[in-house]
Order: C-alpha cells, then structure tokens, then sequence
C-alpha cells in the first residue's frame, strides 16, 4: 500500500460557485463537478469561462467534505469544479478500468469521515494499493460488453423540454396514492421463485432492501408476531412508483413487478387507466419527484397526507392533460435508453 499522492498529482480544484455560472447544454459547455454522490459528481453544464482553463479529459475527481466525501469519478470530458473538490492527475499511463478500482478504493475510505470530517488536509496521504498490487481481475477486465449500449431507443431526434410551458398538478389528481405497510420486517429471505422484494426506504437498489417470502408477508404482523395468514394492504401490483416518505425522503423508483414495503414508503399509480405506467415515463416522473427532495429537509416528512397536496409540474398535450407519449418518448431519445 502507498499513499494516494504516489499514484496521482492532487491538486485543489477550480472553486466554482454554480450560481454564478451560466448553465447550458451538455453539448453546448463544460461539465460542472460538485460534491454530490451520483451523476458522475456532475451538478449541471455551463459555459466556458475565457479566463479559466478546465480541467482535462481523464482527470479524477474526489469530493472533500458533503454528504458525498470521497465520491470519487473519471471525468471523461473537460470539466469545471464548485468548492472542496479535488482533482487527481495520475501520474502514469493507467488503464480506465485500473482508474476506476481506485476510485473505488478511495470512496471505501469515506467512513473515516463522518461527523462533518473533512479530507482536505488527509486525501494525499490515504493508503491505496500500489500499482503491482492491482489484482488480475482487474487489470484482465474489458467493458467490451457496455459497446453500444450508450445509444438512444429513438435516434435522430431531438426534443425539447421547455419546463416553461408545462402545467402544475396535484399529486391527487394524477396519482393515486398509497399507505405502505407498518410492519417490523418479516425474516429476510435469499432471492427466489417464492421471494418478492421488500421496499424500503433508502436511495438505492431501486429502493430493495431485501427479499422476503410472499408465505411469510401474510402471516406477520406490523409487530413483528406471527397472526392468521393475511395479505390485507401488505402486498402491491407493480407499474407503479414507490417513493420514501421518511429518511431518503423523496427518492423514487419504478416498481415492476408486486413487492411488499415499509409504512416509510407511498406506492403511487396512475390515475389514468388509459395508459400503463411503464419504465420510461416512470424514469421521466421520478426525476421530476426527486427534485422536489429538498423541500423535505430537517426531518419533515412526506407522508400520505402531506402527498395528495404536493404540486407536480407535467407537459401536456392539447387537452390540457398530461402529455404521458411525450414522455416517453422524450427518455427514449436519451443517451443509453437501449439499456434500460
């Protein structure tokens, strides 16, 4: 093992503020890396600034303090960076799929700084393993299989979103909206034929926290005792979205198939029964969900009493309803809709 500034020049990154940037088009700017824990670390794209270089294609990035300390990204395309970011440099010639286990190796490390610890003064000298350490699975690995899979499910077009003219909504008038279930977790269960997925709240996995038995959802109850075998208002269809009311309140996740959840998660369909919720206006819907996470900060819930109030704004078609073909149509025309 030998400290991370052996295998890459550290340097502080650019410092940023995003609201005082120009925001533009992904293929009209430069990447804008933040400290946040997904999306490659990527907050928006702005315009080039003539008196500041971006950084280069190829370059790390790690975040140095957040919610998302030591989020670490290969940064593909030249990029700007906000506050407590750092830029890594390596200093050899070092295959992608190398660059991403340290990466990995990095983001490991994270538990050392809960409660606020910052890694500005420490990143350079966190222990990583040396280049004749890196394990053969790793550098015999080939991303062959991910050829072709960034392409659109709709190619040759381009649609626009103009936020502008969409139409504000309640939540009641185009969802219906759910109660999960308050139950103590019935025993966890490996994934199987007779297992369906326990929904919790959480910001990953699709919300998955475990598989249980569908023989043991019926006959535990919300105190965790066993009882007659009853499925009332425990289990739910899929096509539909589930949404976490408490903790990682407002992350979303399309549901396809029947699961079971926590009381801390609202499953939600639509109310439109001419349509059938599928992945792409599911993707579409849950983005836009997602935003509104930050309305429920310092411990405020979501519950379903507060939901069926909240305002969603959707495009519309000609009658003024939401426009659900368009949305589709619009995730389809993305980057890497053939893989989803």
């Amino acid at each position: 093992m030998v400290p991370l500034n052996k295998i890459f020049d550290i340097q502080y990154g650019h410092s940023l503020e995003l609201n005082k940037l120009e925001e533009c088009e992904p293929s009209q700017g430069v990447a804008f890396v933040s400290r946040k824990s997904g999306e490659n670390g990527i907050a928006a794209y702005v315009k080039k600034i003539p008196e500041i270089q971006p950084a280069a294609a190829g370059e790390l990035t790690c975040a140095l303090s957040g919610n998302g300390v030591l989020s670490t990204f290969i940064q593909n395309r030249e990029f700007y960076t906000g506050y407590h970011v750092a830029r890594l440099r390596p200093k050899y010639n070092i295959d992608q799929s190398i660059l991403l286990y340290y990466c990995l190796c990095i983001t490991k490390n994270r538990y050392k700084y809960s409660w606020g610890r910052q890694a500005n003064r420490t990143l350079k000298n966190l222990l990583v393993p040396e280049l004749d350490e890196i394990p053969d699975w790793v550098i015999n690995y080939h991303n062959e299989s991910f050829d072709s899979k960034n392409q659109p499910l709709l190619k040759n077009v381009d649609i626009q979103l103009k936020p502008e003219t969409w139409k504000p909504f309640r939540y009641d008038e185009v969802f219906e909206i759910f109660k999960g279930f308050y139950n103590k977790k019935p025993p966890v269960s490996n994934k199987s034929s007779d297992t369906i997925p326990f929904i919790g709240a959480t910001e990953k996995a699709n919300g998955i926290t475990c598989h249980i038995k569908i023989s043991d959802v019926a006959i535990y109850s919300k105190t965790g005792k066993i009882t007659d075998a009853d499925f009332n208002g425990k289990l739910f269809d899929g096509n539909c979205i589930t949404i976490s009311n408490n903790g990682s309140v407002g992350e979303a996740f399309f549901q396809e198939k029947k699961f079971t959840c926590s009381h801390d998660v609202n499953p939600i369909y639509l109310k439109d029964k001419s349509i059938t919720l599928n992945k792409y206006i599911a993707m579409f819907l849950c983005t836009l969900i997602k935003k509104e996470k930050y309305r429920w900060g310092y411990g405020r819930k979501w519950r379903p009493i507060r939901m069926p109030s909240s305002i969603i704004k959707l495009p519309t078609n000609e009658d003024g309803n939401p426009d659900w073909l368009f949305m589709e149509k619009y995730i389809k025309s993305l980057k890497f809709s053939s893989s989803i």
